[in-house]
């Protein structure tokens, strides 16, 4: 990512804080969440959202790619597909990810063509008819819940999309006079280079379905998707063309049915120009996906019946009870902000098994799910964060029957044993640092979440914390920490192989495994390992035991000793034990004043535009990637809460506003809305595995919790205003808290978390130890 000047926007520019009470602009409750997302918020800057249509947690993402022709790096701005700063579509594709921080997908590009002409090339952006690319414009375009509609300038074409679980249905309405044409291809896909296209096929069926699938080497290698598509108009004509000029790869033999059946067209740079003659009515097509074979995409087609207004209709009701799980009052841009959040939230993990259970997994077979939906897109560095802990609370089910059994029926097919680090598709792609499947299945288990095999688990997550080839785990295991010397990012991977221990040495010890929780207990503590009380900061160290030098605690290198990060975050990321770090770092006011220092740390020395991934600074704060998440609330744990108040509205205000570039860093398959959301209502999953939340303040004046146990656990906000931004009192269920953390149990058991808001700190509510969150080391018990 790359830092952006346009984050400073005053707080009710876009109604964060909420309008004072009788005001015009004072907040009705939301009826349907739906109305109030706006799918638009984040695909500009640096979000990487799509706008397109997507069921909730949707095998396919059928959205609008506006440029899939740039080269490796230089993709990174169209991580989605879509840029909302693009002046043209090249075509509608249905695969994407929402936020990520790289590339890849946008499997089966489909685009309207009219006329007598047909191009088979997208053509240039900058030259208009040089290709099948079309221009379009931002009026003519709307996005809601599962729909998404443009008109494409050039073919004169009304597009409408939407989706189901495992379908993509286009809508394409032409004018009568026109001849009406679709051009597949099949070279189109994000993050190109040359040779990422292993092989592919197609094929046309005597009835009119279209089938093909290719193979991919991108991100995840080795990728294997089908598809079959049948259209509402039948087939006037077809022409099916390889664009390279020689075959030589032998390995595919047909379209995963057996090397007796050859497809029509086989090779690396397929695409298809399909002809429906003059139309009367608008042309339908729907497209299945599976990653097993063209069988399982055709049953796929099959289950899901029903023509775009049917399927259409099928997903507003599931994004309306989706949206439902949390009503929101606010004003107008606030609600929109966050039933956003909320939508980005429910979009991965997605599904990625087949109707029948079907599904691939990271060892490239085929596997069955019995008794529950192989779900993938696991961006678990990013995601274990926040997003899991509210798939915890508000989708206990989808929890327990799909993700965690996914997370445990990928390790069980891994070729190392191993649980995902960031996997989609059912293939890994070993990007980002720790085994953070642990923590995510160490969560759902302490809140209570069964359904799946917790002695498998937990051996799992062992298997995963003990392979000693992954990331210096070898070292860390003998030596208590990463050696810089022998594996890069050395500081980072220690503090969170540290805190990944602790949750397995917390779900064994629910478990009464206590010789397993002794071991993993011993090693949460080799954070210790790396923390230089000469500096102050966590550090890497050399297999000597000696911390390397030179050291600059702002330098950000990939490859060095931090993971996209430098040692002002990552020295508070133990999130597990803040009161041992606290320690350390010499106690309540050293701390304070370091966590002061860090938000108002000068940055304008220092060019961090090498770093993609470094954006939302303030200060060494930098809320647009992950690891800084958690730092706000920290000043709870040194009796300060007043102070994190403060931060979290200096964080939402600049961080977050309604609008295509409102996201400051990339969503990550749903983590910064999810911080969003639990910010805004008043606290926060600063440790997963404490089974506690961590009480900041509201952003909202009312909101309820619907949780799947039938509870409502509503939390009010007294007095909420721009000129009353502090926490004067809370009570739950009536009774005053005066501790600045929540249990679990207490808002599943449902009732009222009622906030009294004040225009001055409250310098005395929950600043006794035995007021502030878990840590391992503390005074609380």
């Amino acid at each position: 990512m790359r830092v952006t000047s346009k984050l400073c926007i005053a707080a009710l520019a876009f109604g964060l804080i909420a309008a004072a009470p009788g005001s015009d602009d004072a907040a009705q409750p939301a009826r349907d969440g739906t109305a109030d997302v706006d799918p638009f918020i984040g695909t500009g800057g640096e979000g990487h959202t799509f706008p397109g249509a997507v069921a909730p947690f949707g095998m396919v993402q059928l959205s609008p790619d506006t440029d899939t022709t740039c080269v490796i790096r230089e993709c990174y701005d169209h991580a989605a597909g879509y840029r909302y700063e693009d002046p043209t579509i090249q075509g509608f594709s249905h695969t994407h990810f929402s936020g990520a921080g790289h590339s890849d997908l946008g499997d089966f590009l489909v685009m309207p063509v009219s006329g007598d002409s047909v191009p088979l090339e997208p053509g240039d952006a900058e030259t208009p008819g040089s290709g099948y690319r079309s221009r379009f414009s931002h009026s003519e375009e709307t996005a809601t819940p599962g729909y998404y509609a443009v008109t494409l300038a050039d073919p004169q074409v009304r597009a409408e999309m939407t989706a189901g679980t495992r379908v993509g249905v286009h809508r394409y309405t032409f004018r009568p006079t026109d001849d009406a044409h679709l051009v597949l291809d099949l070279r189109s896909s994000l993050y190109n280079y040359p040779g990422k296209i292993l092989w592919s096929s197609l094929r046309v069926h005597p009835d009119g379905t279209v089938t093909g699938m290719r193979e991919t080497r991108g991100w995840a290698a080795g990728r294997k998707l089908y598809f079959a598509m049948r259209f509402s108009a039948p087939l006037a004509g077809h022409a099916l063309f390889n664009k390279e000029e020689k075959v030589e790869y032998k390995g595919f033999q047909g379209p995963g049915r057996g090397s007796d059946v050859l497809p029509e067209k086989a090779g690396r740079a397929l695409v298809a120009r399909l002809d429906f003659g003059k139309l009367d009515r608008p042309l339908e097509v729907k497209v299945a996906l599976s990653s097993v074979d063209e069988a399982g995409a055709l049953a796929n087609l099959a289950a899901e019946p029903g023509d775009f207004d049917a399927i259409r209709q099928g997903t507003a009701a599931a994004w309306k009870r989706e949206l439902g799980e949390i009503e929101i009052d606010a004003p107008a841009p606030t609600r929109r902000m966050l039933y956003t959040a909320l939508y980005h939230t429910l979009i991965a993990p997605s599904i990625a098994g087949d109707a029948d259970g079907r599904f691939r997994g990271p060892d490239d077979q085929v596997h069955k799910a019995e008794g529950f939906t192989f779900r993938s897109t696991f961006s678990l560095w990013d995601t274990f964060r926040a997003e899991h802990p509210l798939l915890t609370l508000i989708q206990p089910e989808k929890v327990n029957s799909d993700m965690v059994r996914s997370l445990l029926a990928s390790q069980q097919a891994s070729p190392h044993g191993i649980l995902p680090v960031w996997q989609f598709q059912g293939r890994e792609t070993w990007t980002m640092i720790g085994y953070h499947s642990v923590p995510v299945i160490a969560d759902a288990y302490l809140k209570g979440i069964r359904g799946f095999d917790a002695e498998a688990a937990l051996d799992a997550m062992v298997k995963s914390a003990s392979y000693a080839p992954y990331g210096g785990l070898g070292d860390y295991m003998a030596n208590g920490y990463v050696a810089i010397d022998r594996e890069p990012e050395a500081a980072s991977k220690t503090v969170e192989y540290a805190y990944d221990d602790w949750t397995i040495a917390r779900m064994a010890r629910a478990m009464g495994k206590t010789d397993v929780a002794a071991q993993f207990e011993k090693r949460a503590g080799n954070w210790r390992n790396s923390f230089d009380k000469g500096t102050g900061f966590v550090r890497a160290r050399k297999a000597d035991g000696s911390f390397r030098e030179p050291f600059d605690p702002t330098a950000i290198n990939y490859g060095s000793d931090y993971t996209e990060g430098n040692a002002w975050q990552y020295s508070w990321f133990v999130p597990h034990d803040q009161a041992g770090l606290f320690r350390l770092m010499g106690g309540d006011k050293a701390v304070i004043d370091k966590l002061d220092r860090m938000f108002e740390f000068d940055n304008s020395k220092i060019d961090y535009s090498h770093a993609e991934d470094i954006a939302g600074l303030i200060g060494q704060y930098i809320h647009g990637n992950e690891p800084s998440h958690h730092v706000a609330y920290l000043y709870n744990y040194a009796g300060a809460p007043w102070r994190t108040q403060e931060r979290l509205k200096q964080i939402v205000e600049s961080q977050y506003k309604p609008t295509p570039d409102g996201l400051s860093g990339n969503d990550d398959l749903g983590q910064m809305s999810a911080w969003l959301l639990f910010t805004s209502l008043g606290f926060y999953p600063v440790a997963p595995g404490s089974l506690e939340y961590v009480i900041g303040r509201p952003f909202v004046d009312r909101a309820v919790l619907n949780l799947p146990n039938g509870k409502r656990f509503t939390i009010v906000a007294e007095g909420l205003d721009s000129a009353r931004p502090y926490v004067g009192s809370v009570s739950l269920n009536g009774r005053p808290l005066d501790r600045s953390y929540l249990r679990h149990q207490e808002i599943t058991a449902g009732g009222e978390l009622r906030f009294r808001m004040q225009a001055q700190p409250n310098r005395k509510w929950a600043t006794a130890k035995s007021a502030r969150p878990f840590s391992t080391e503390s005074s609380r018990k």
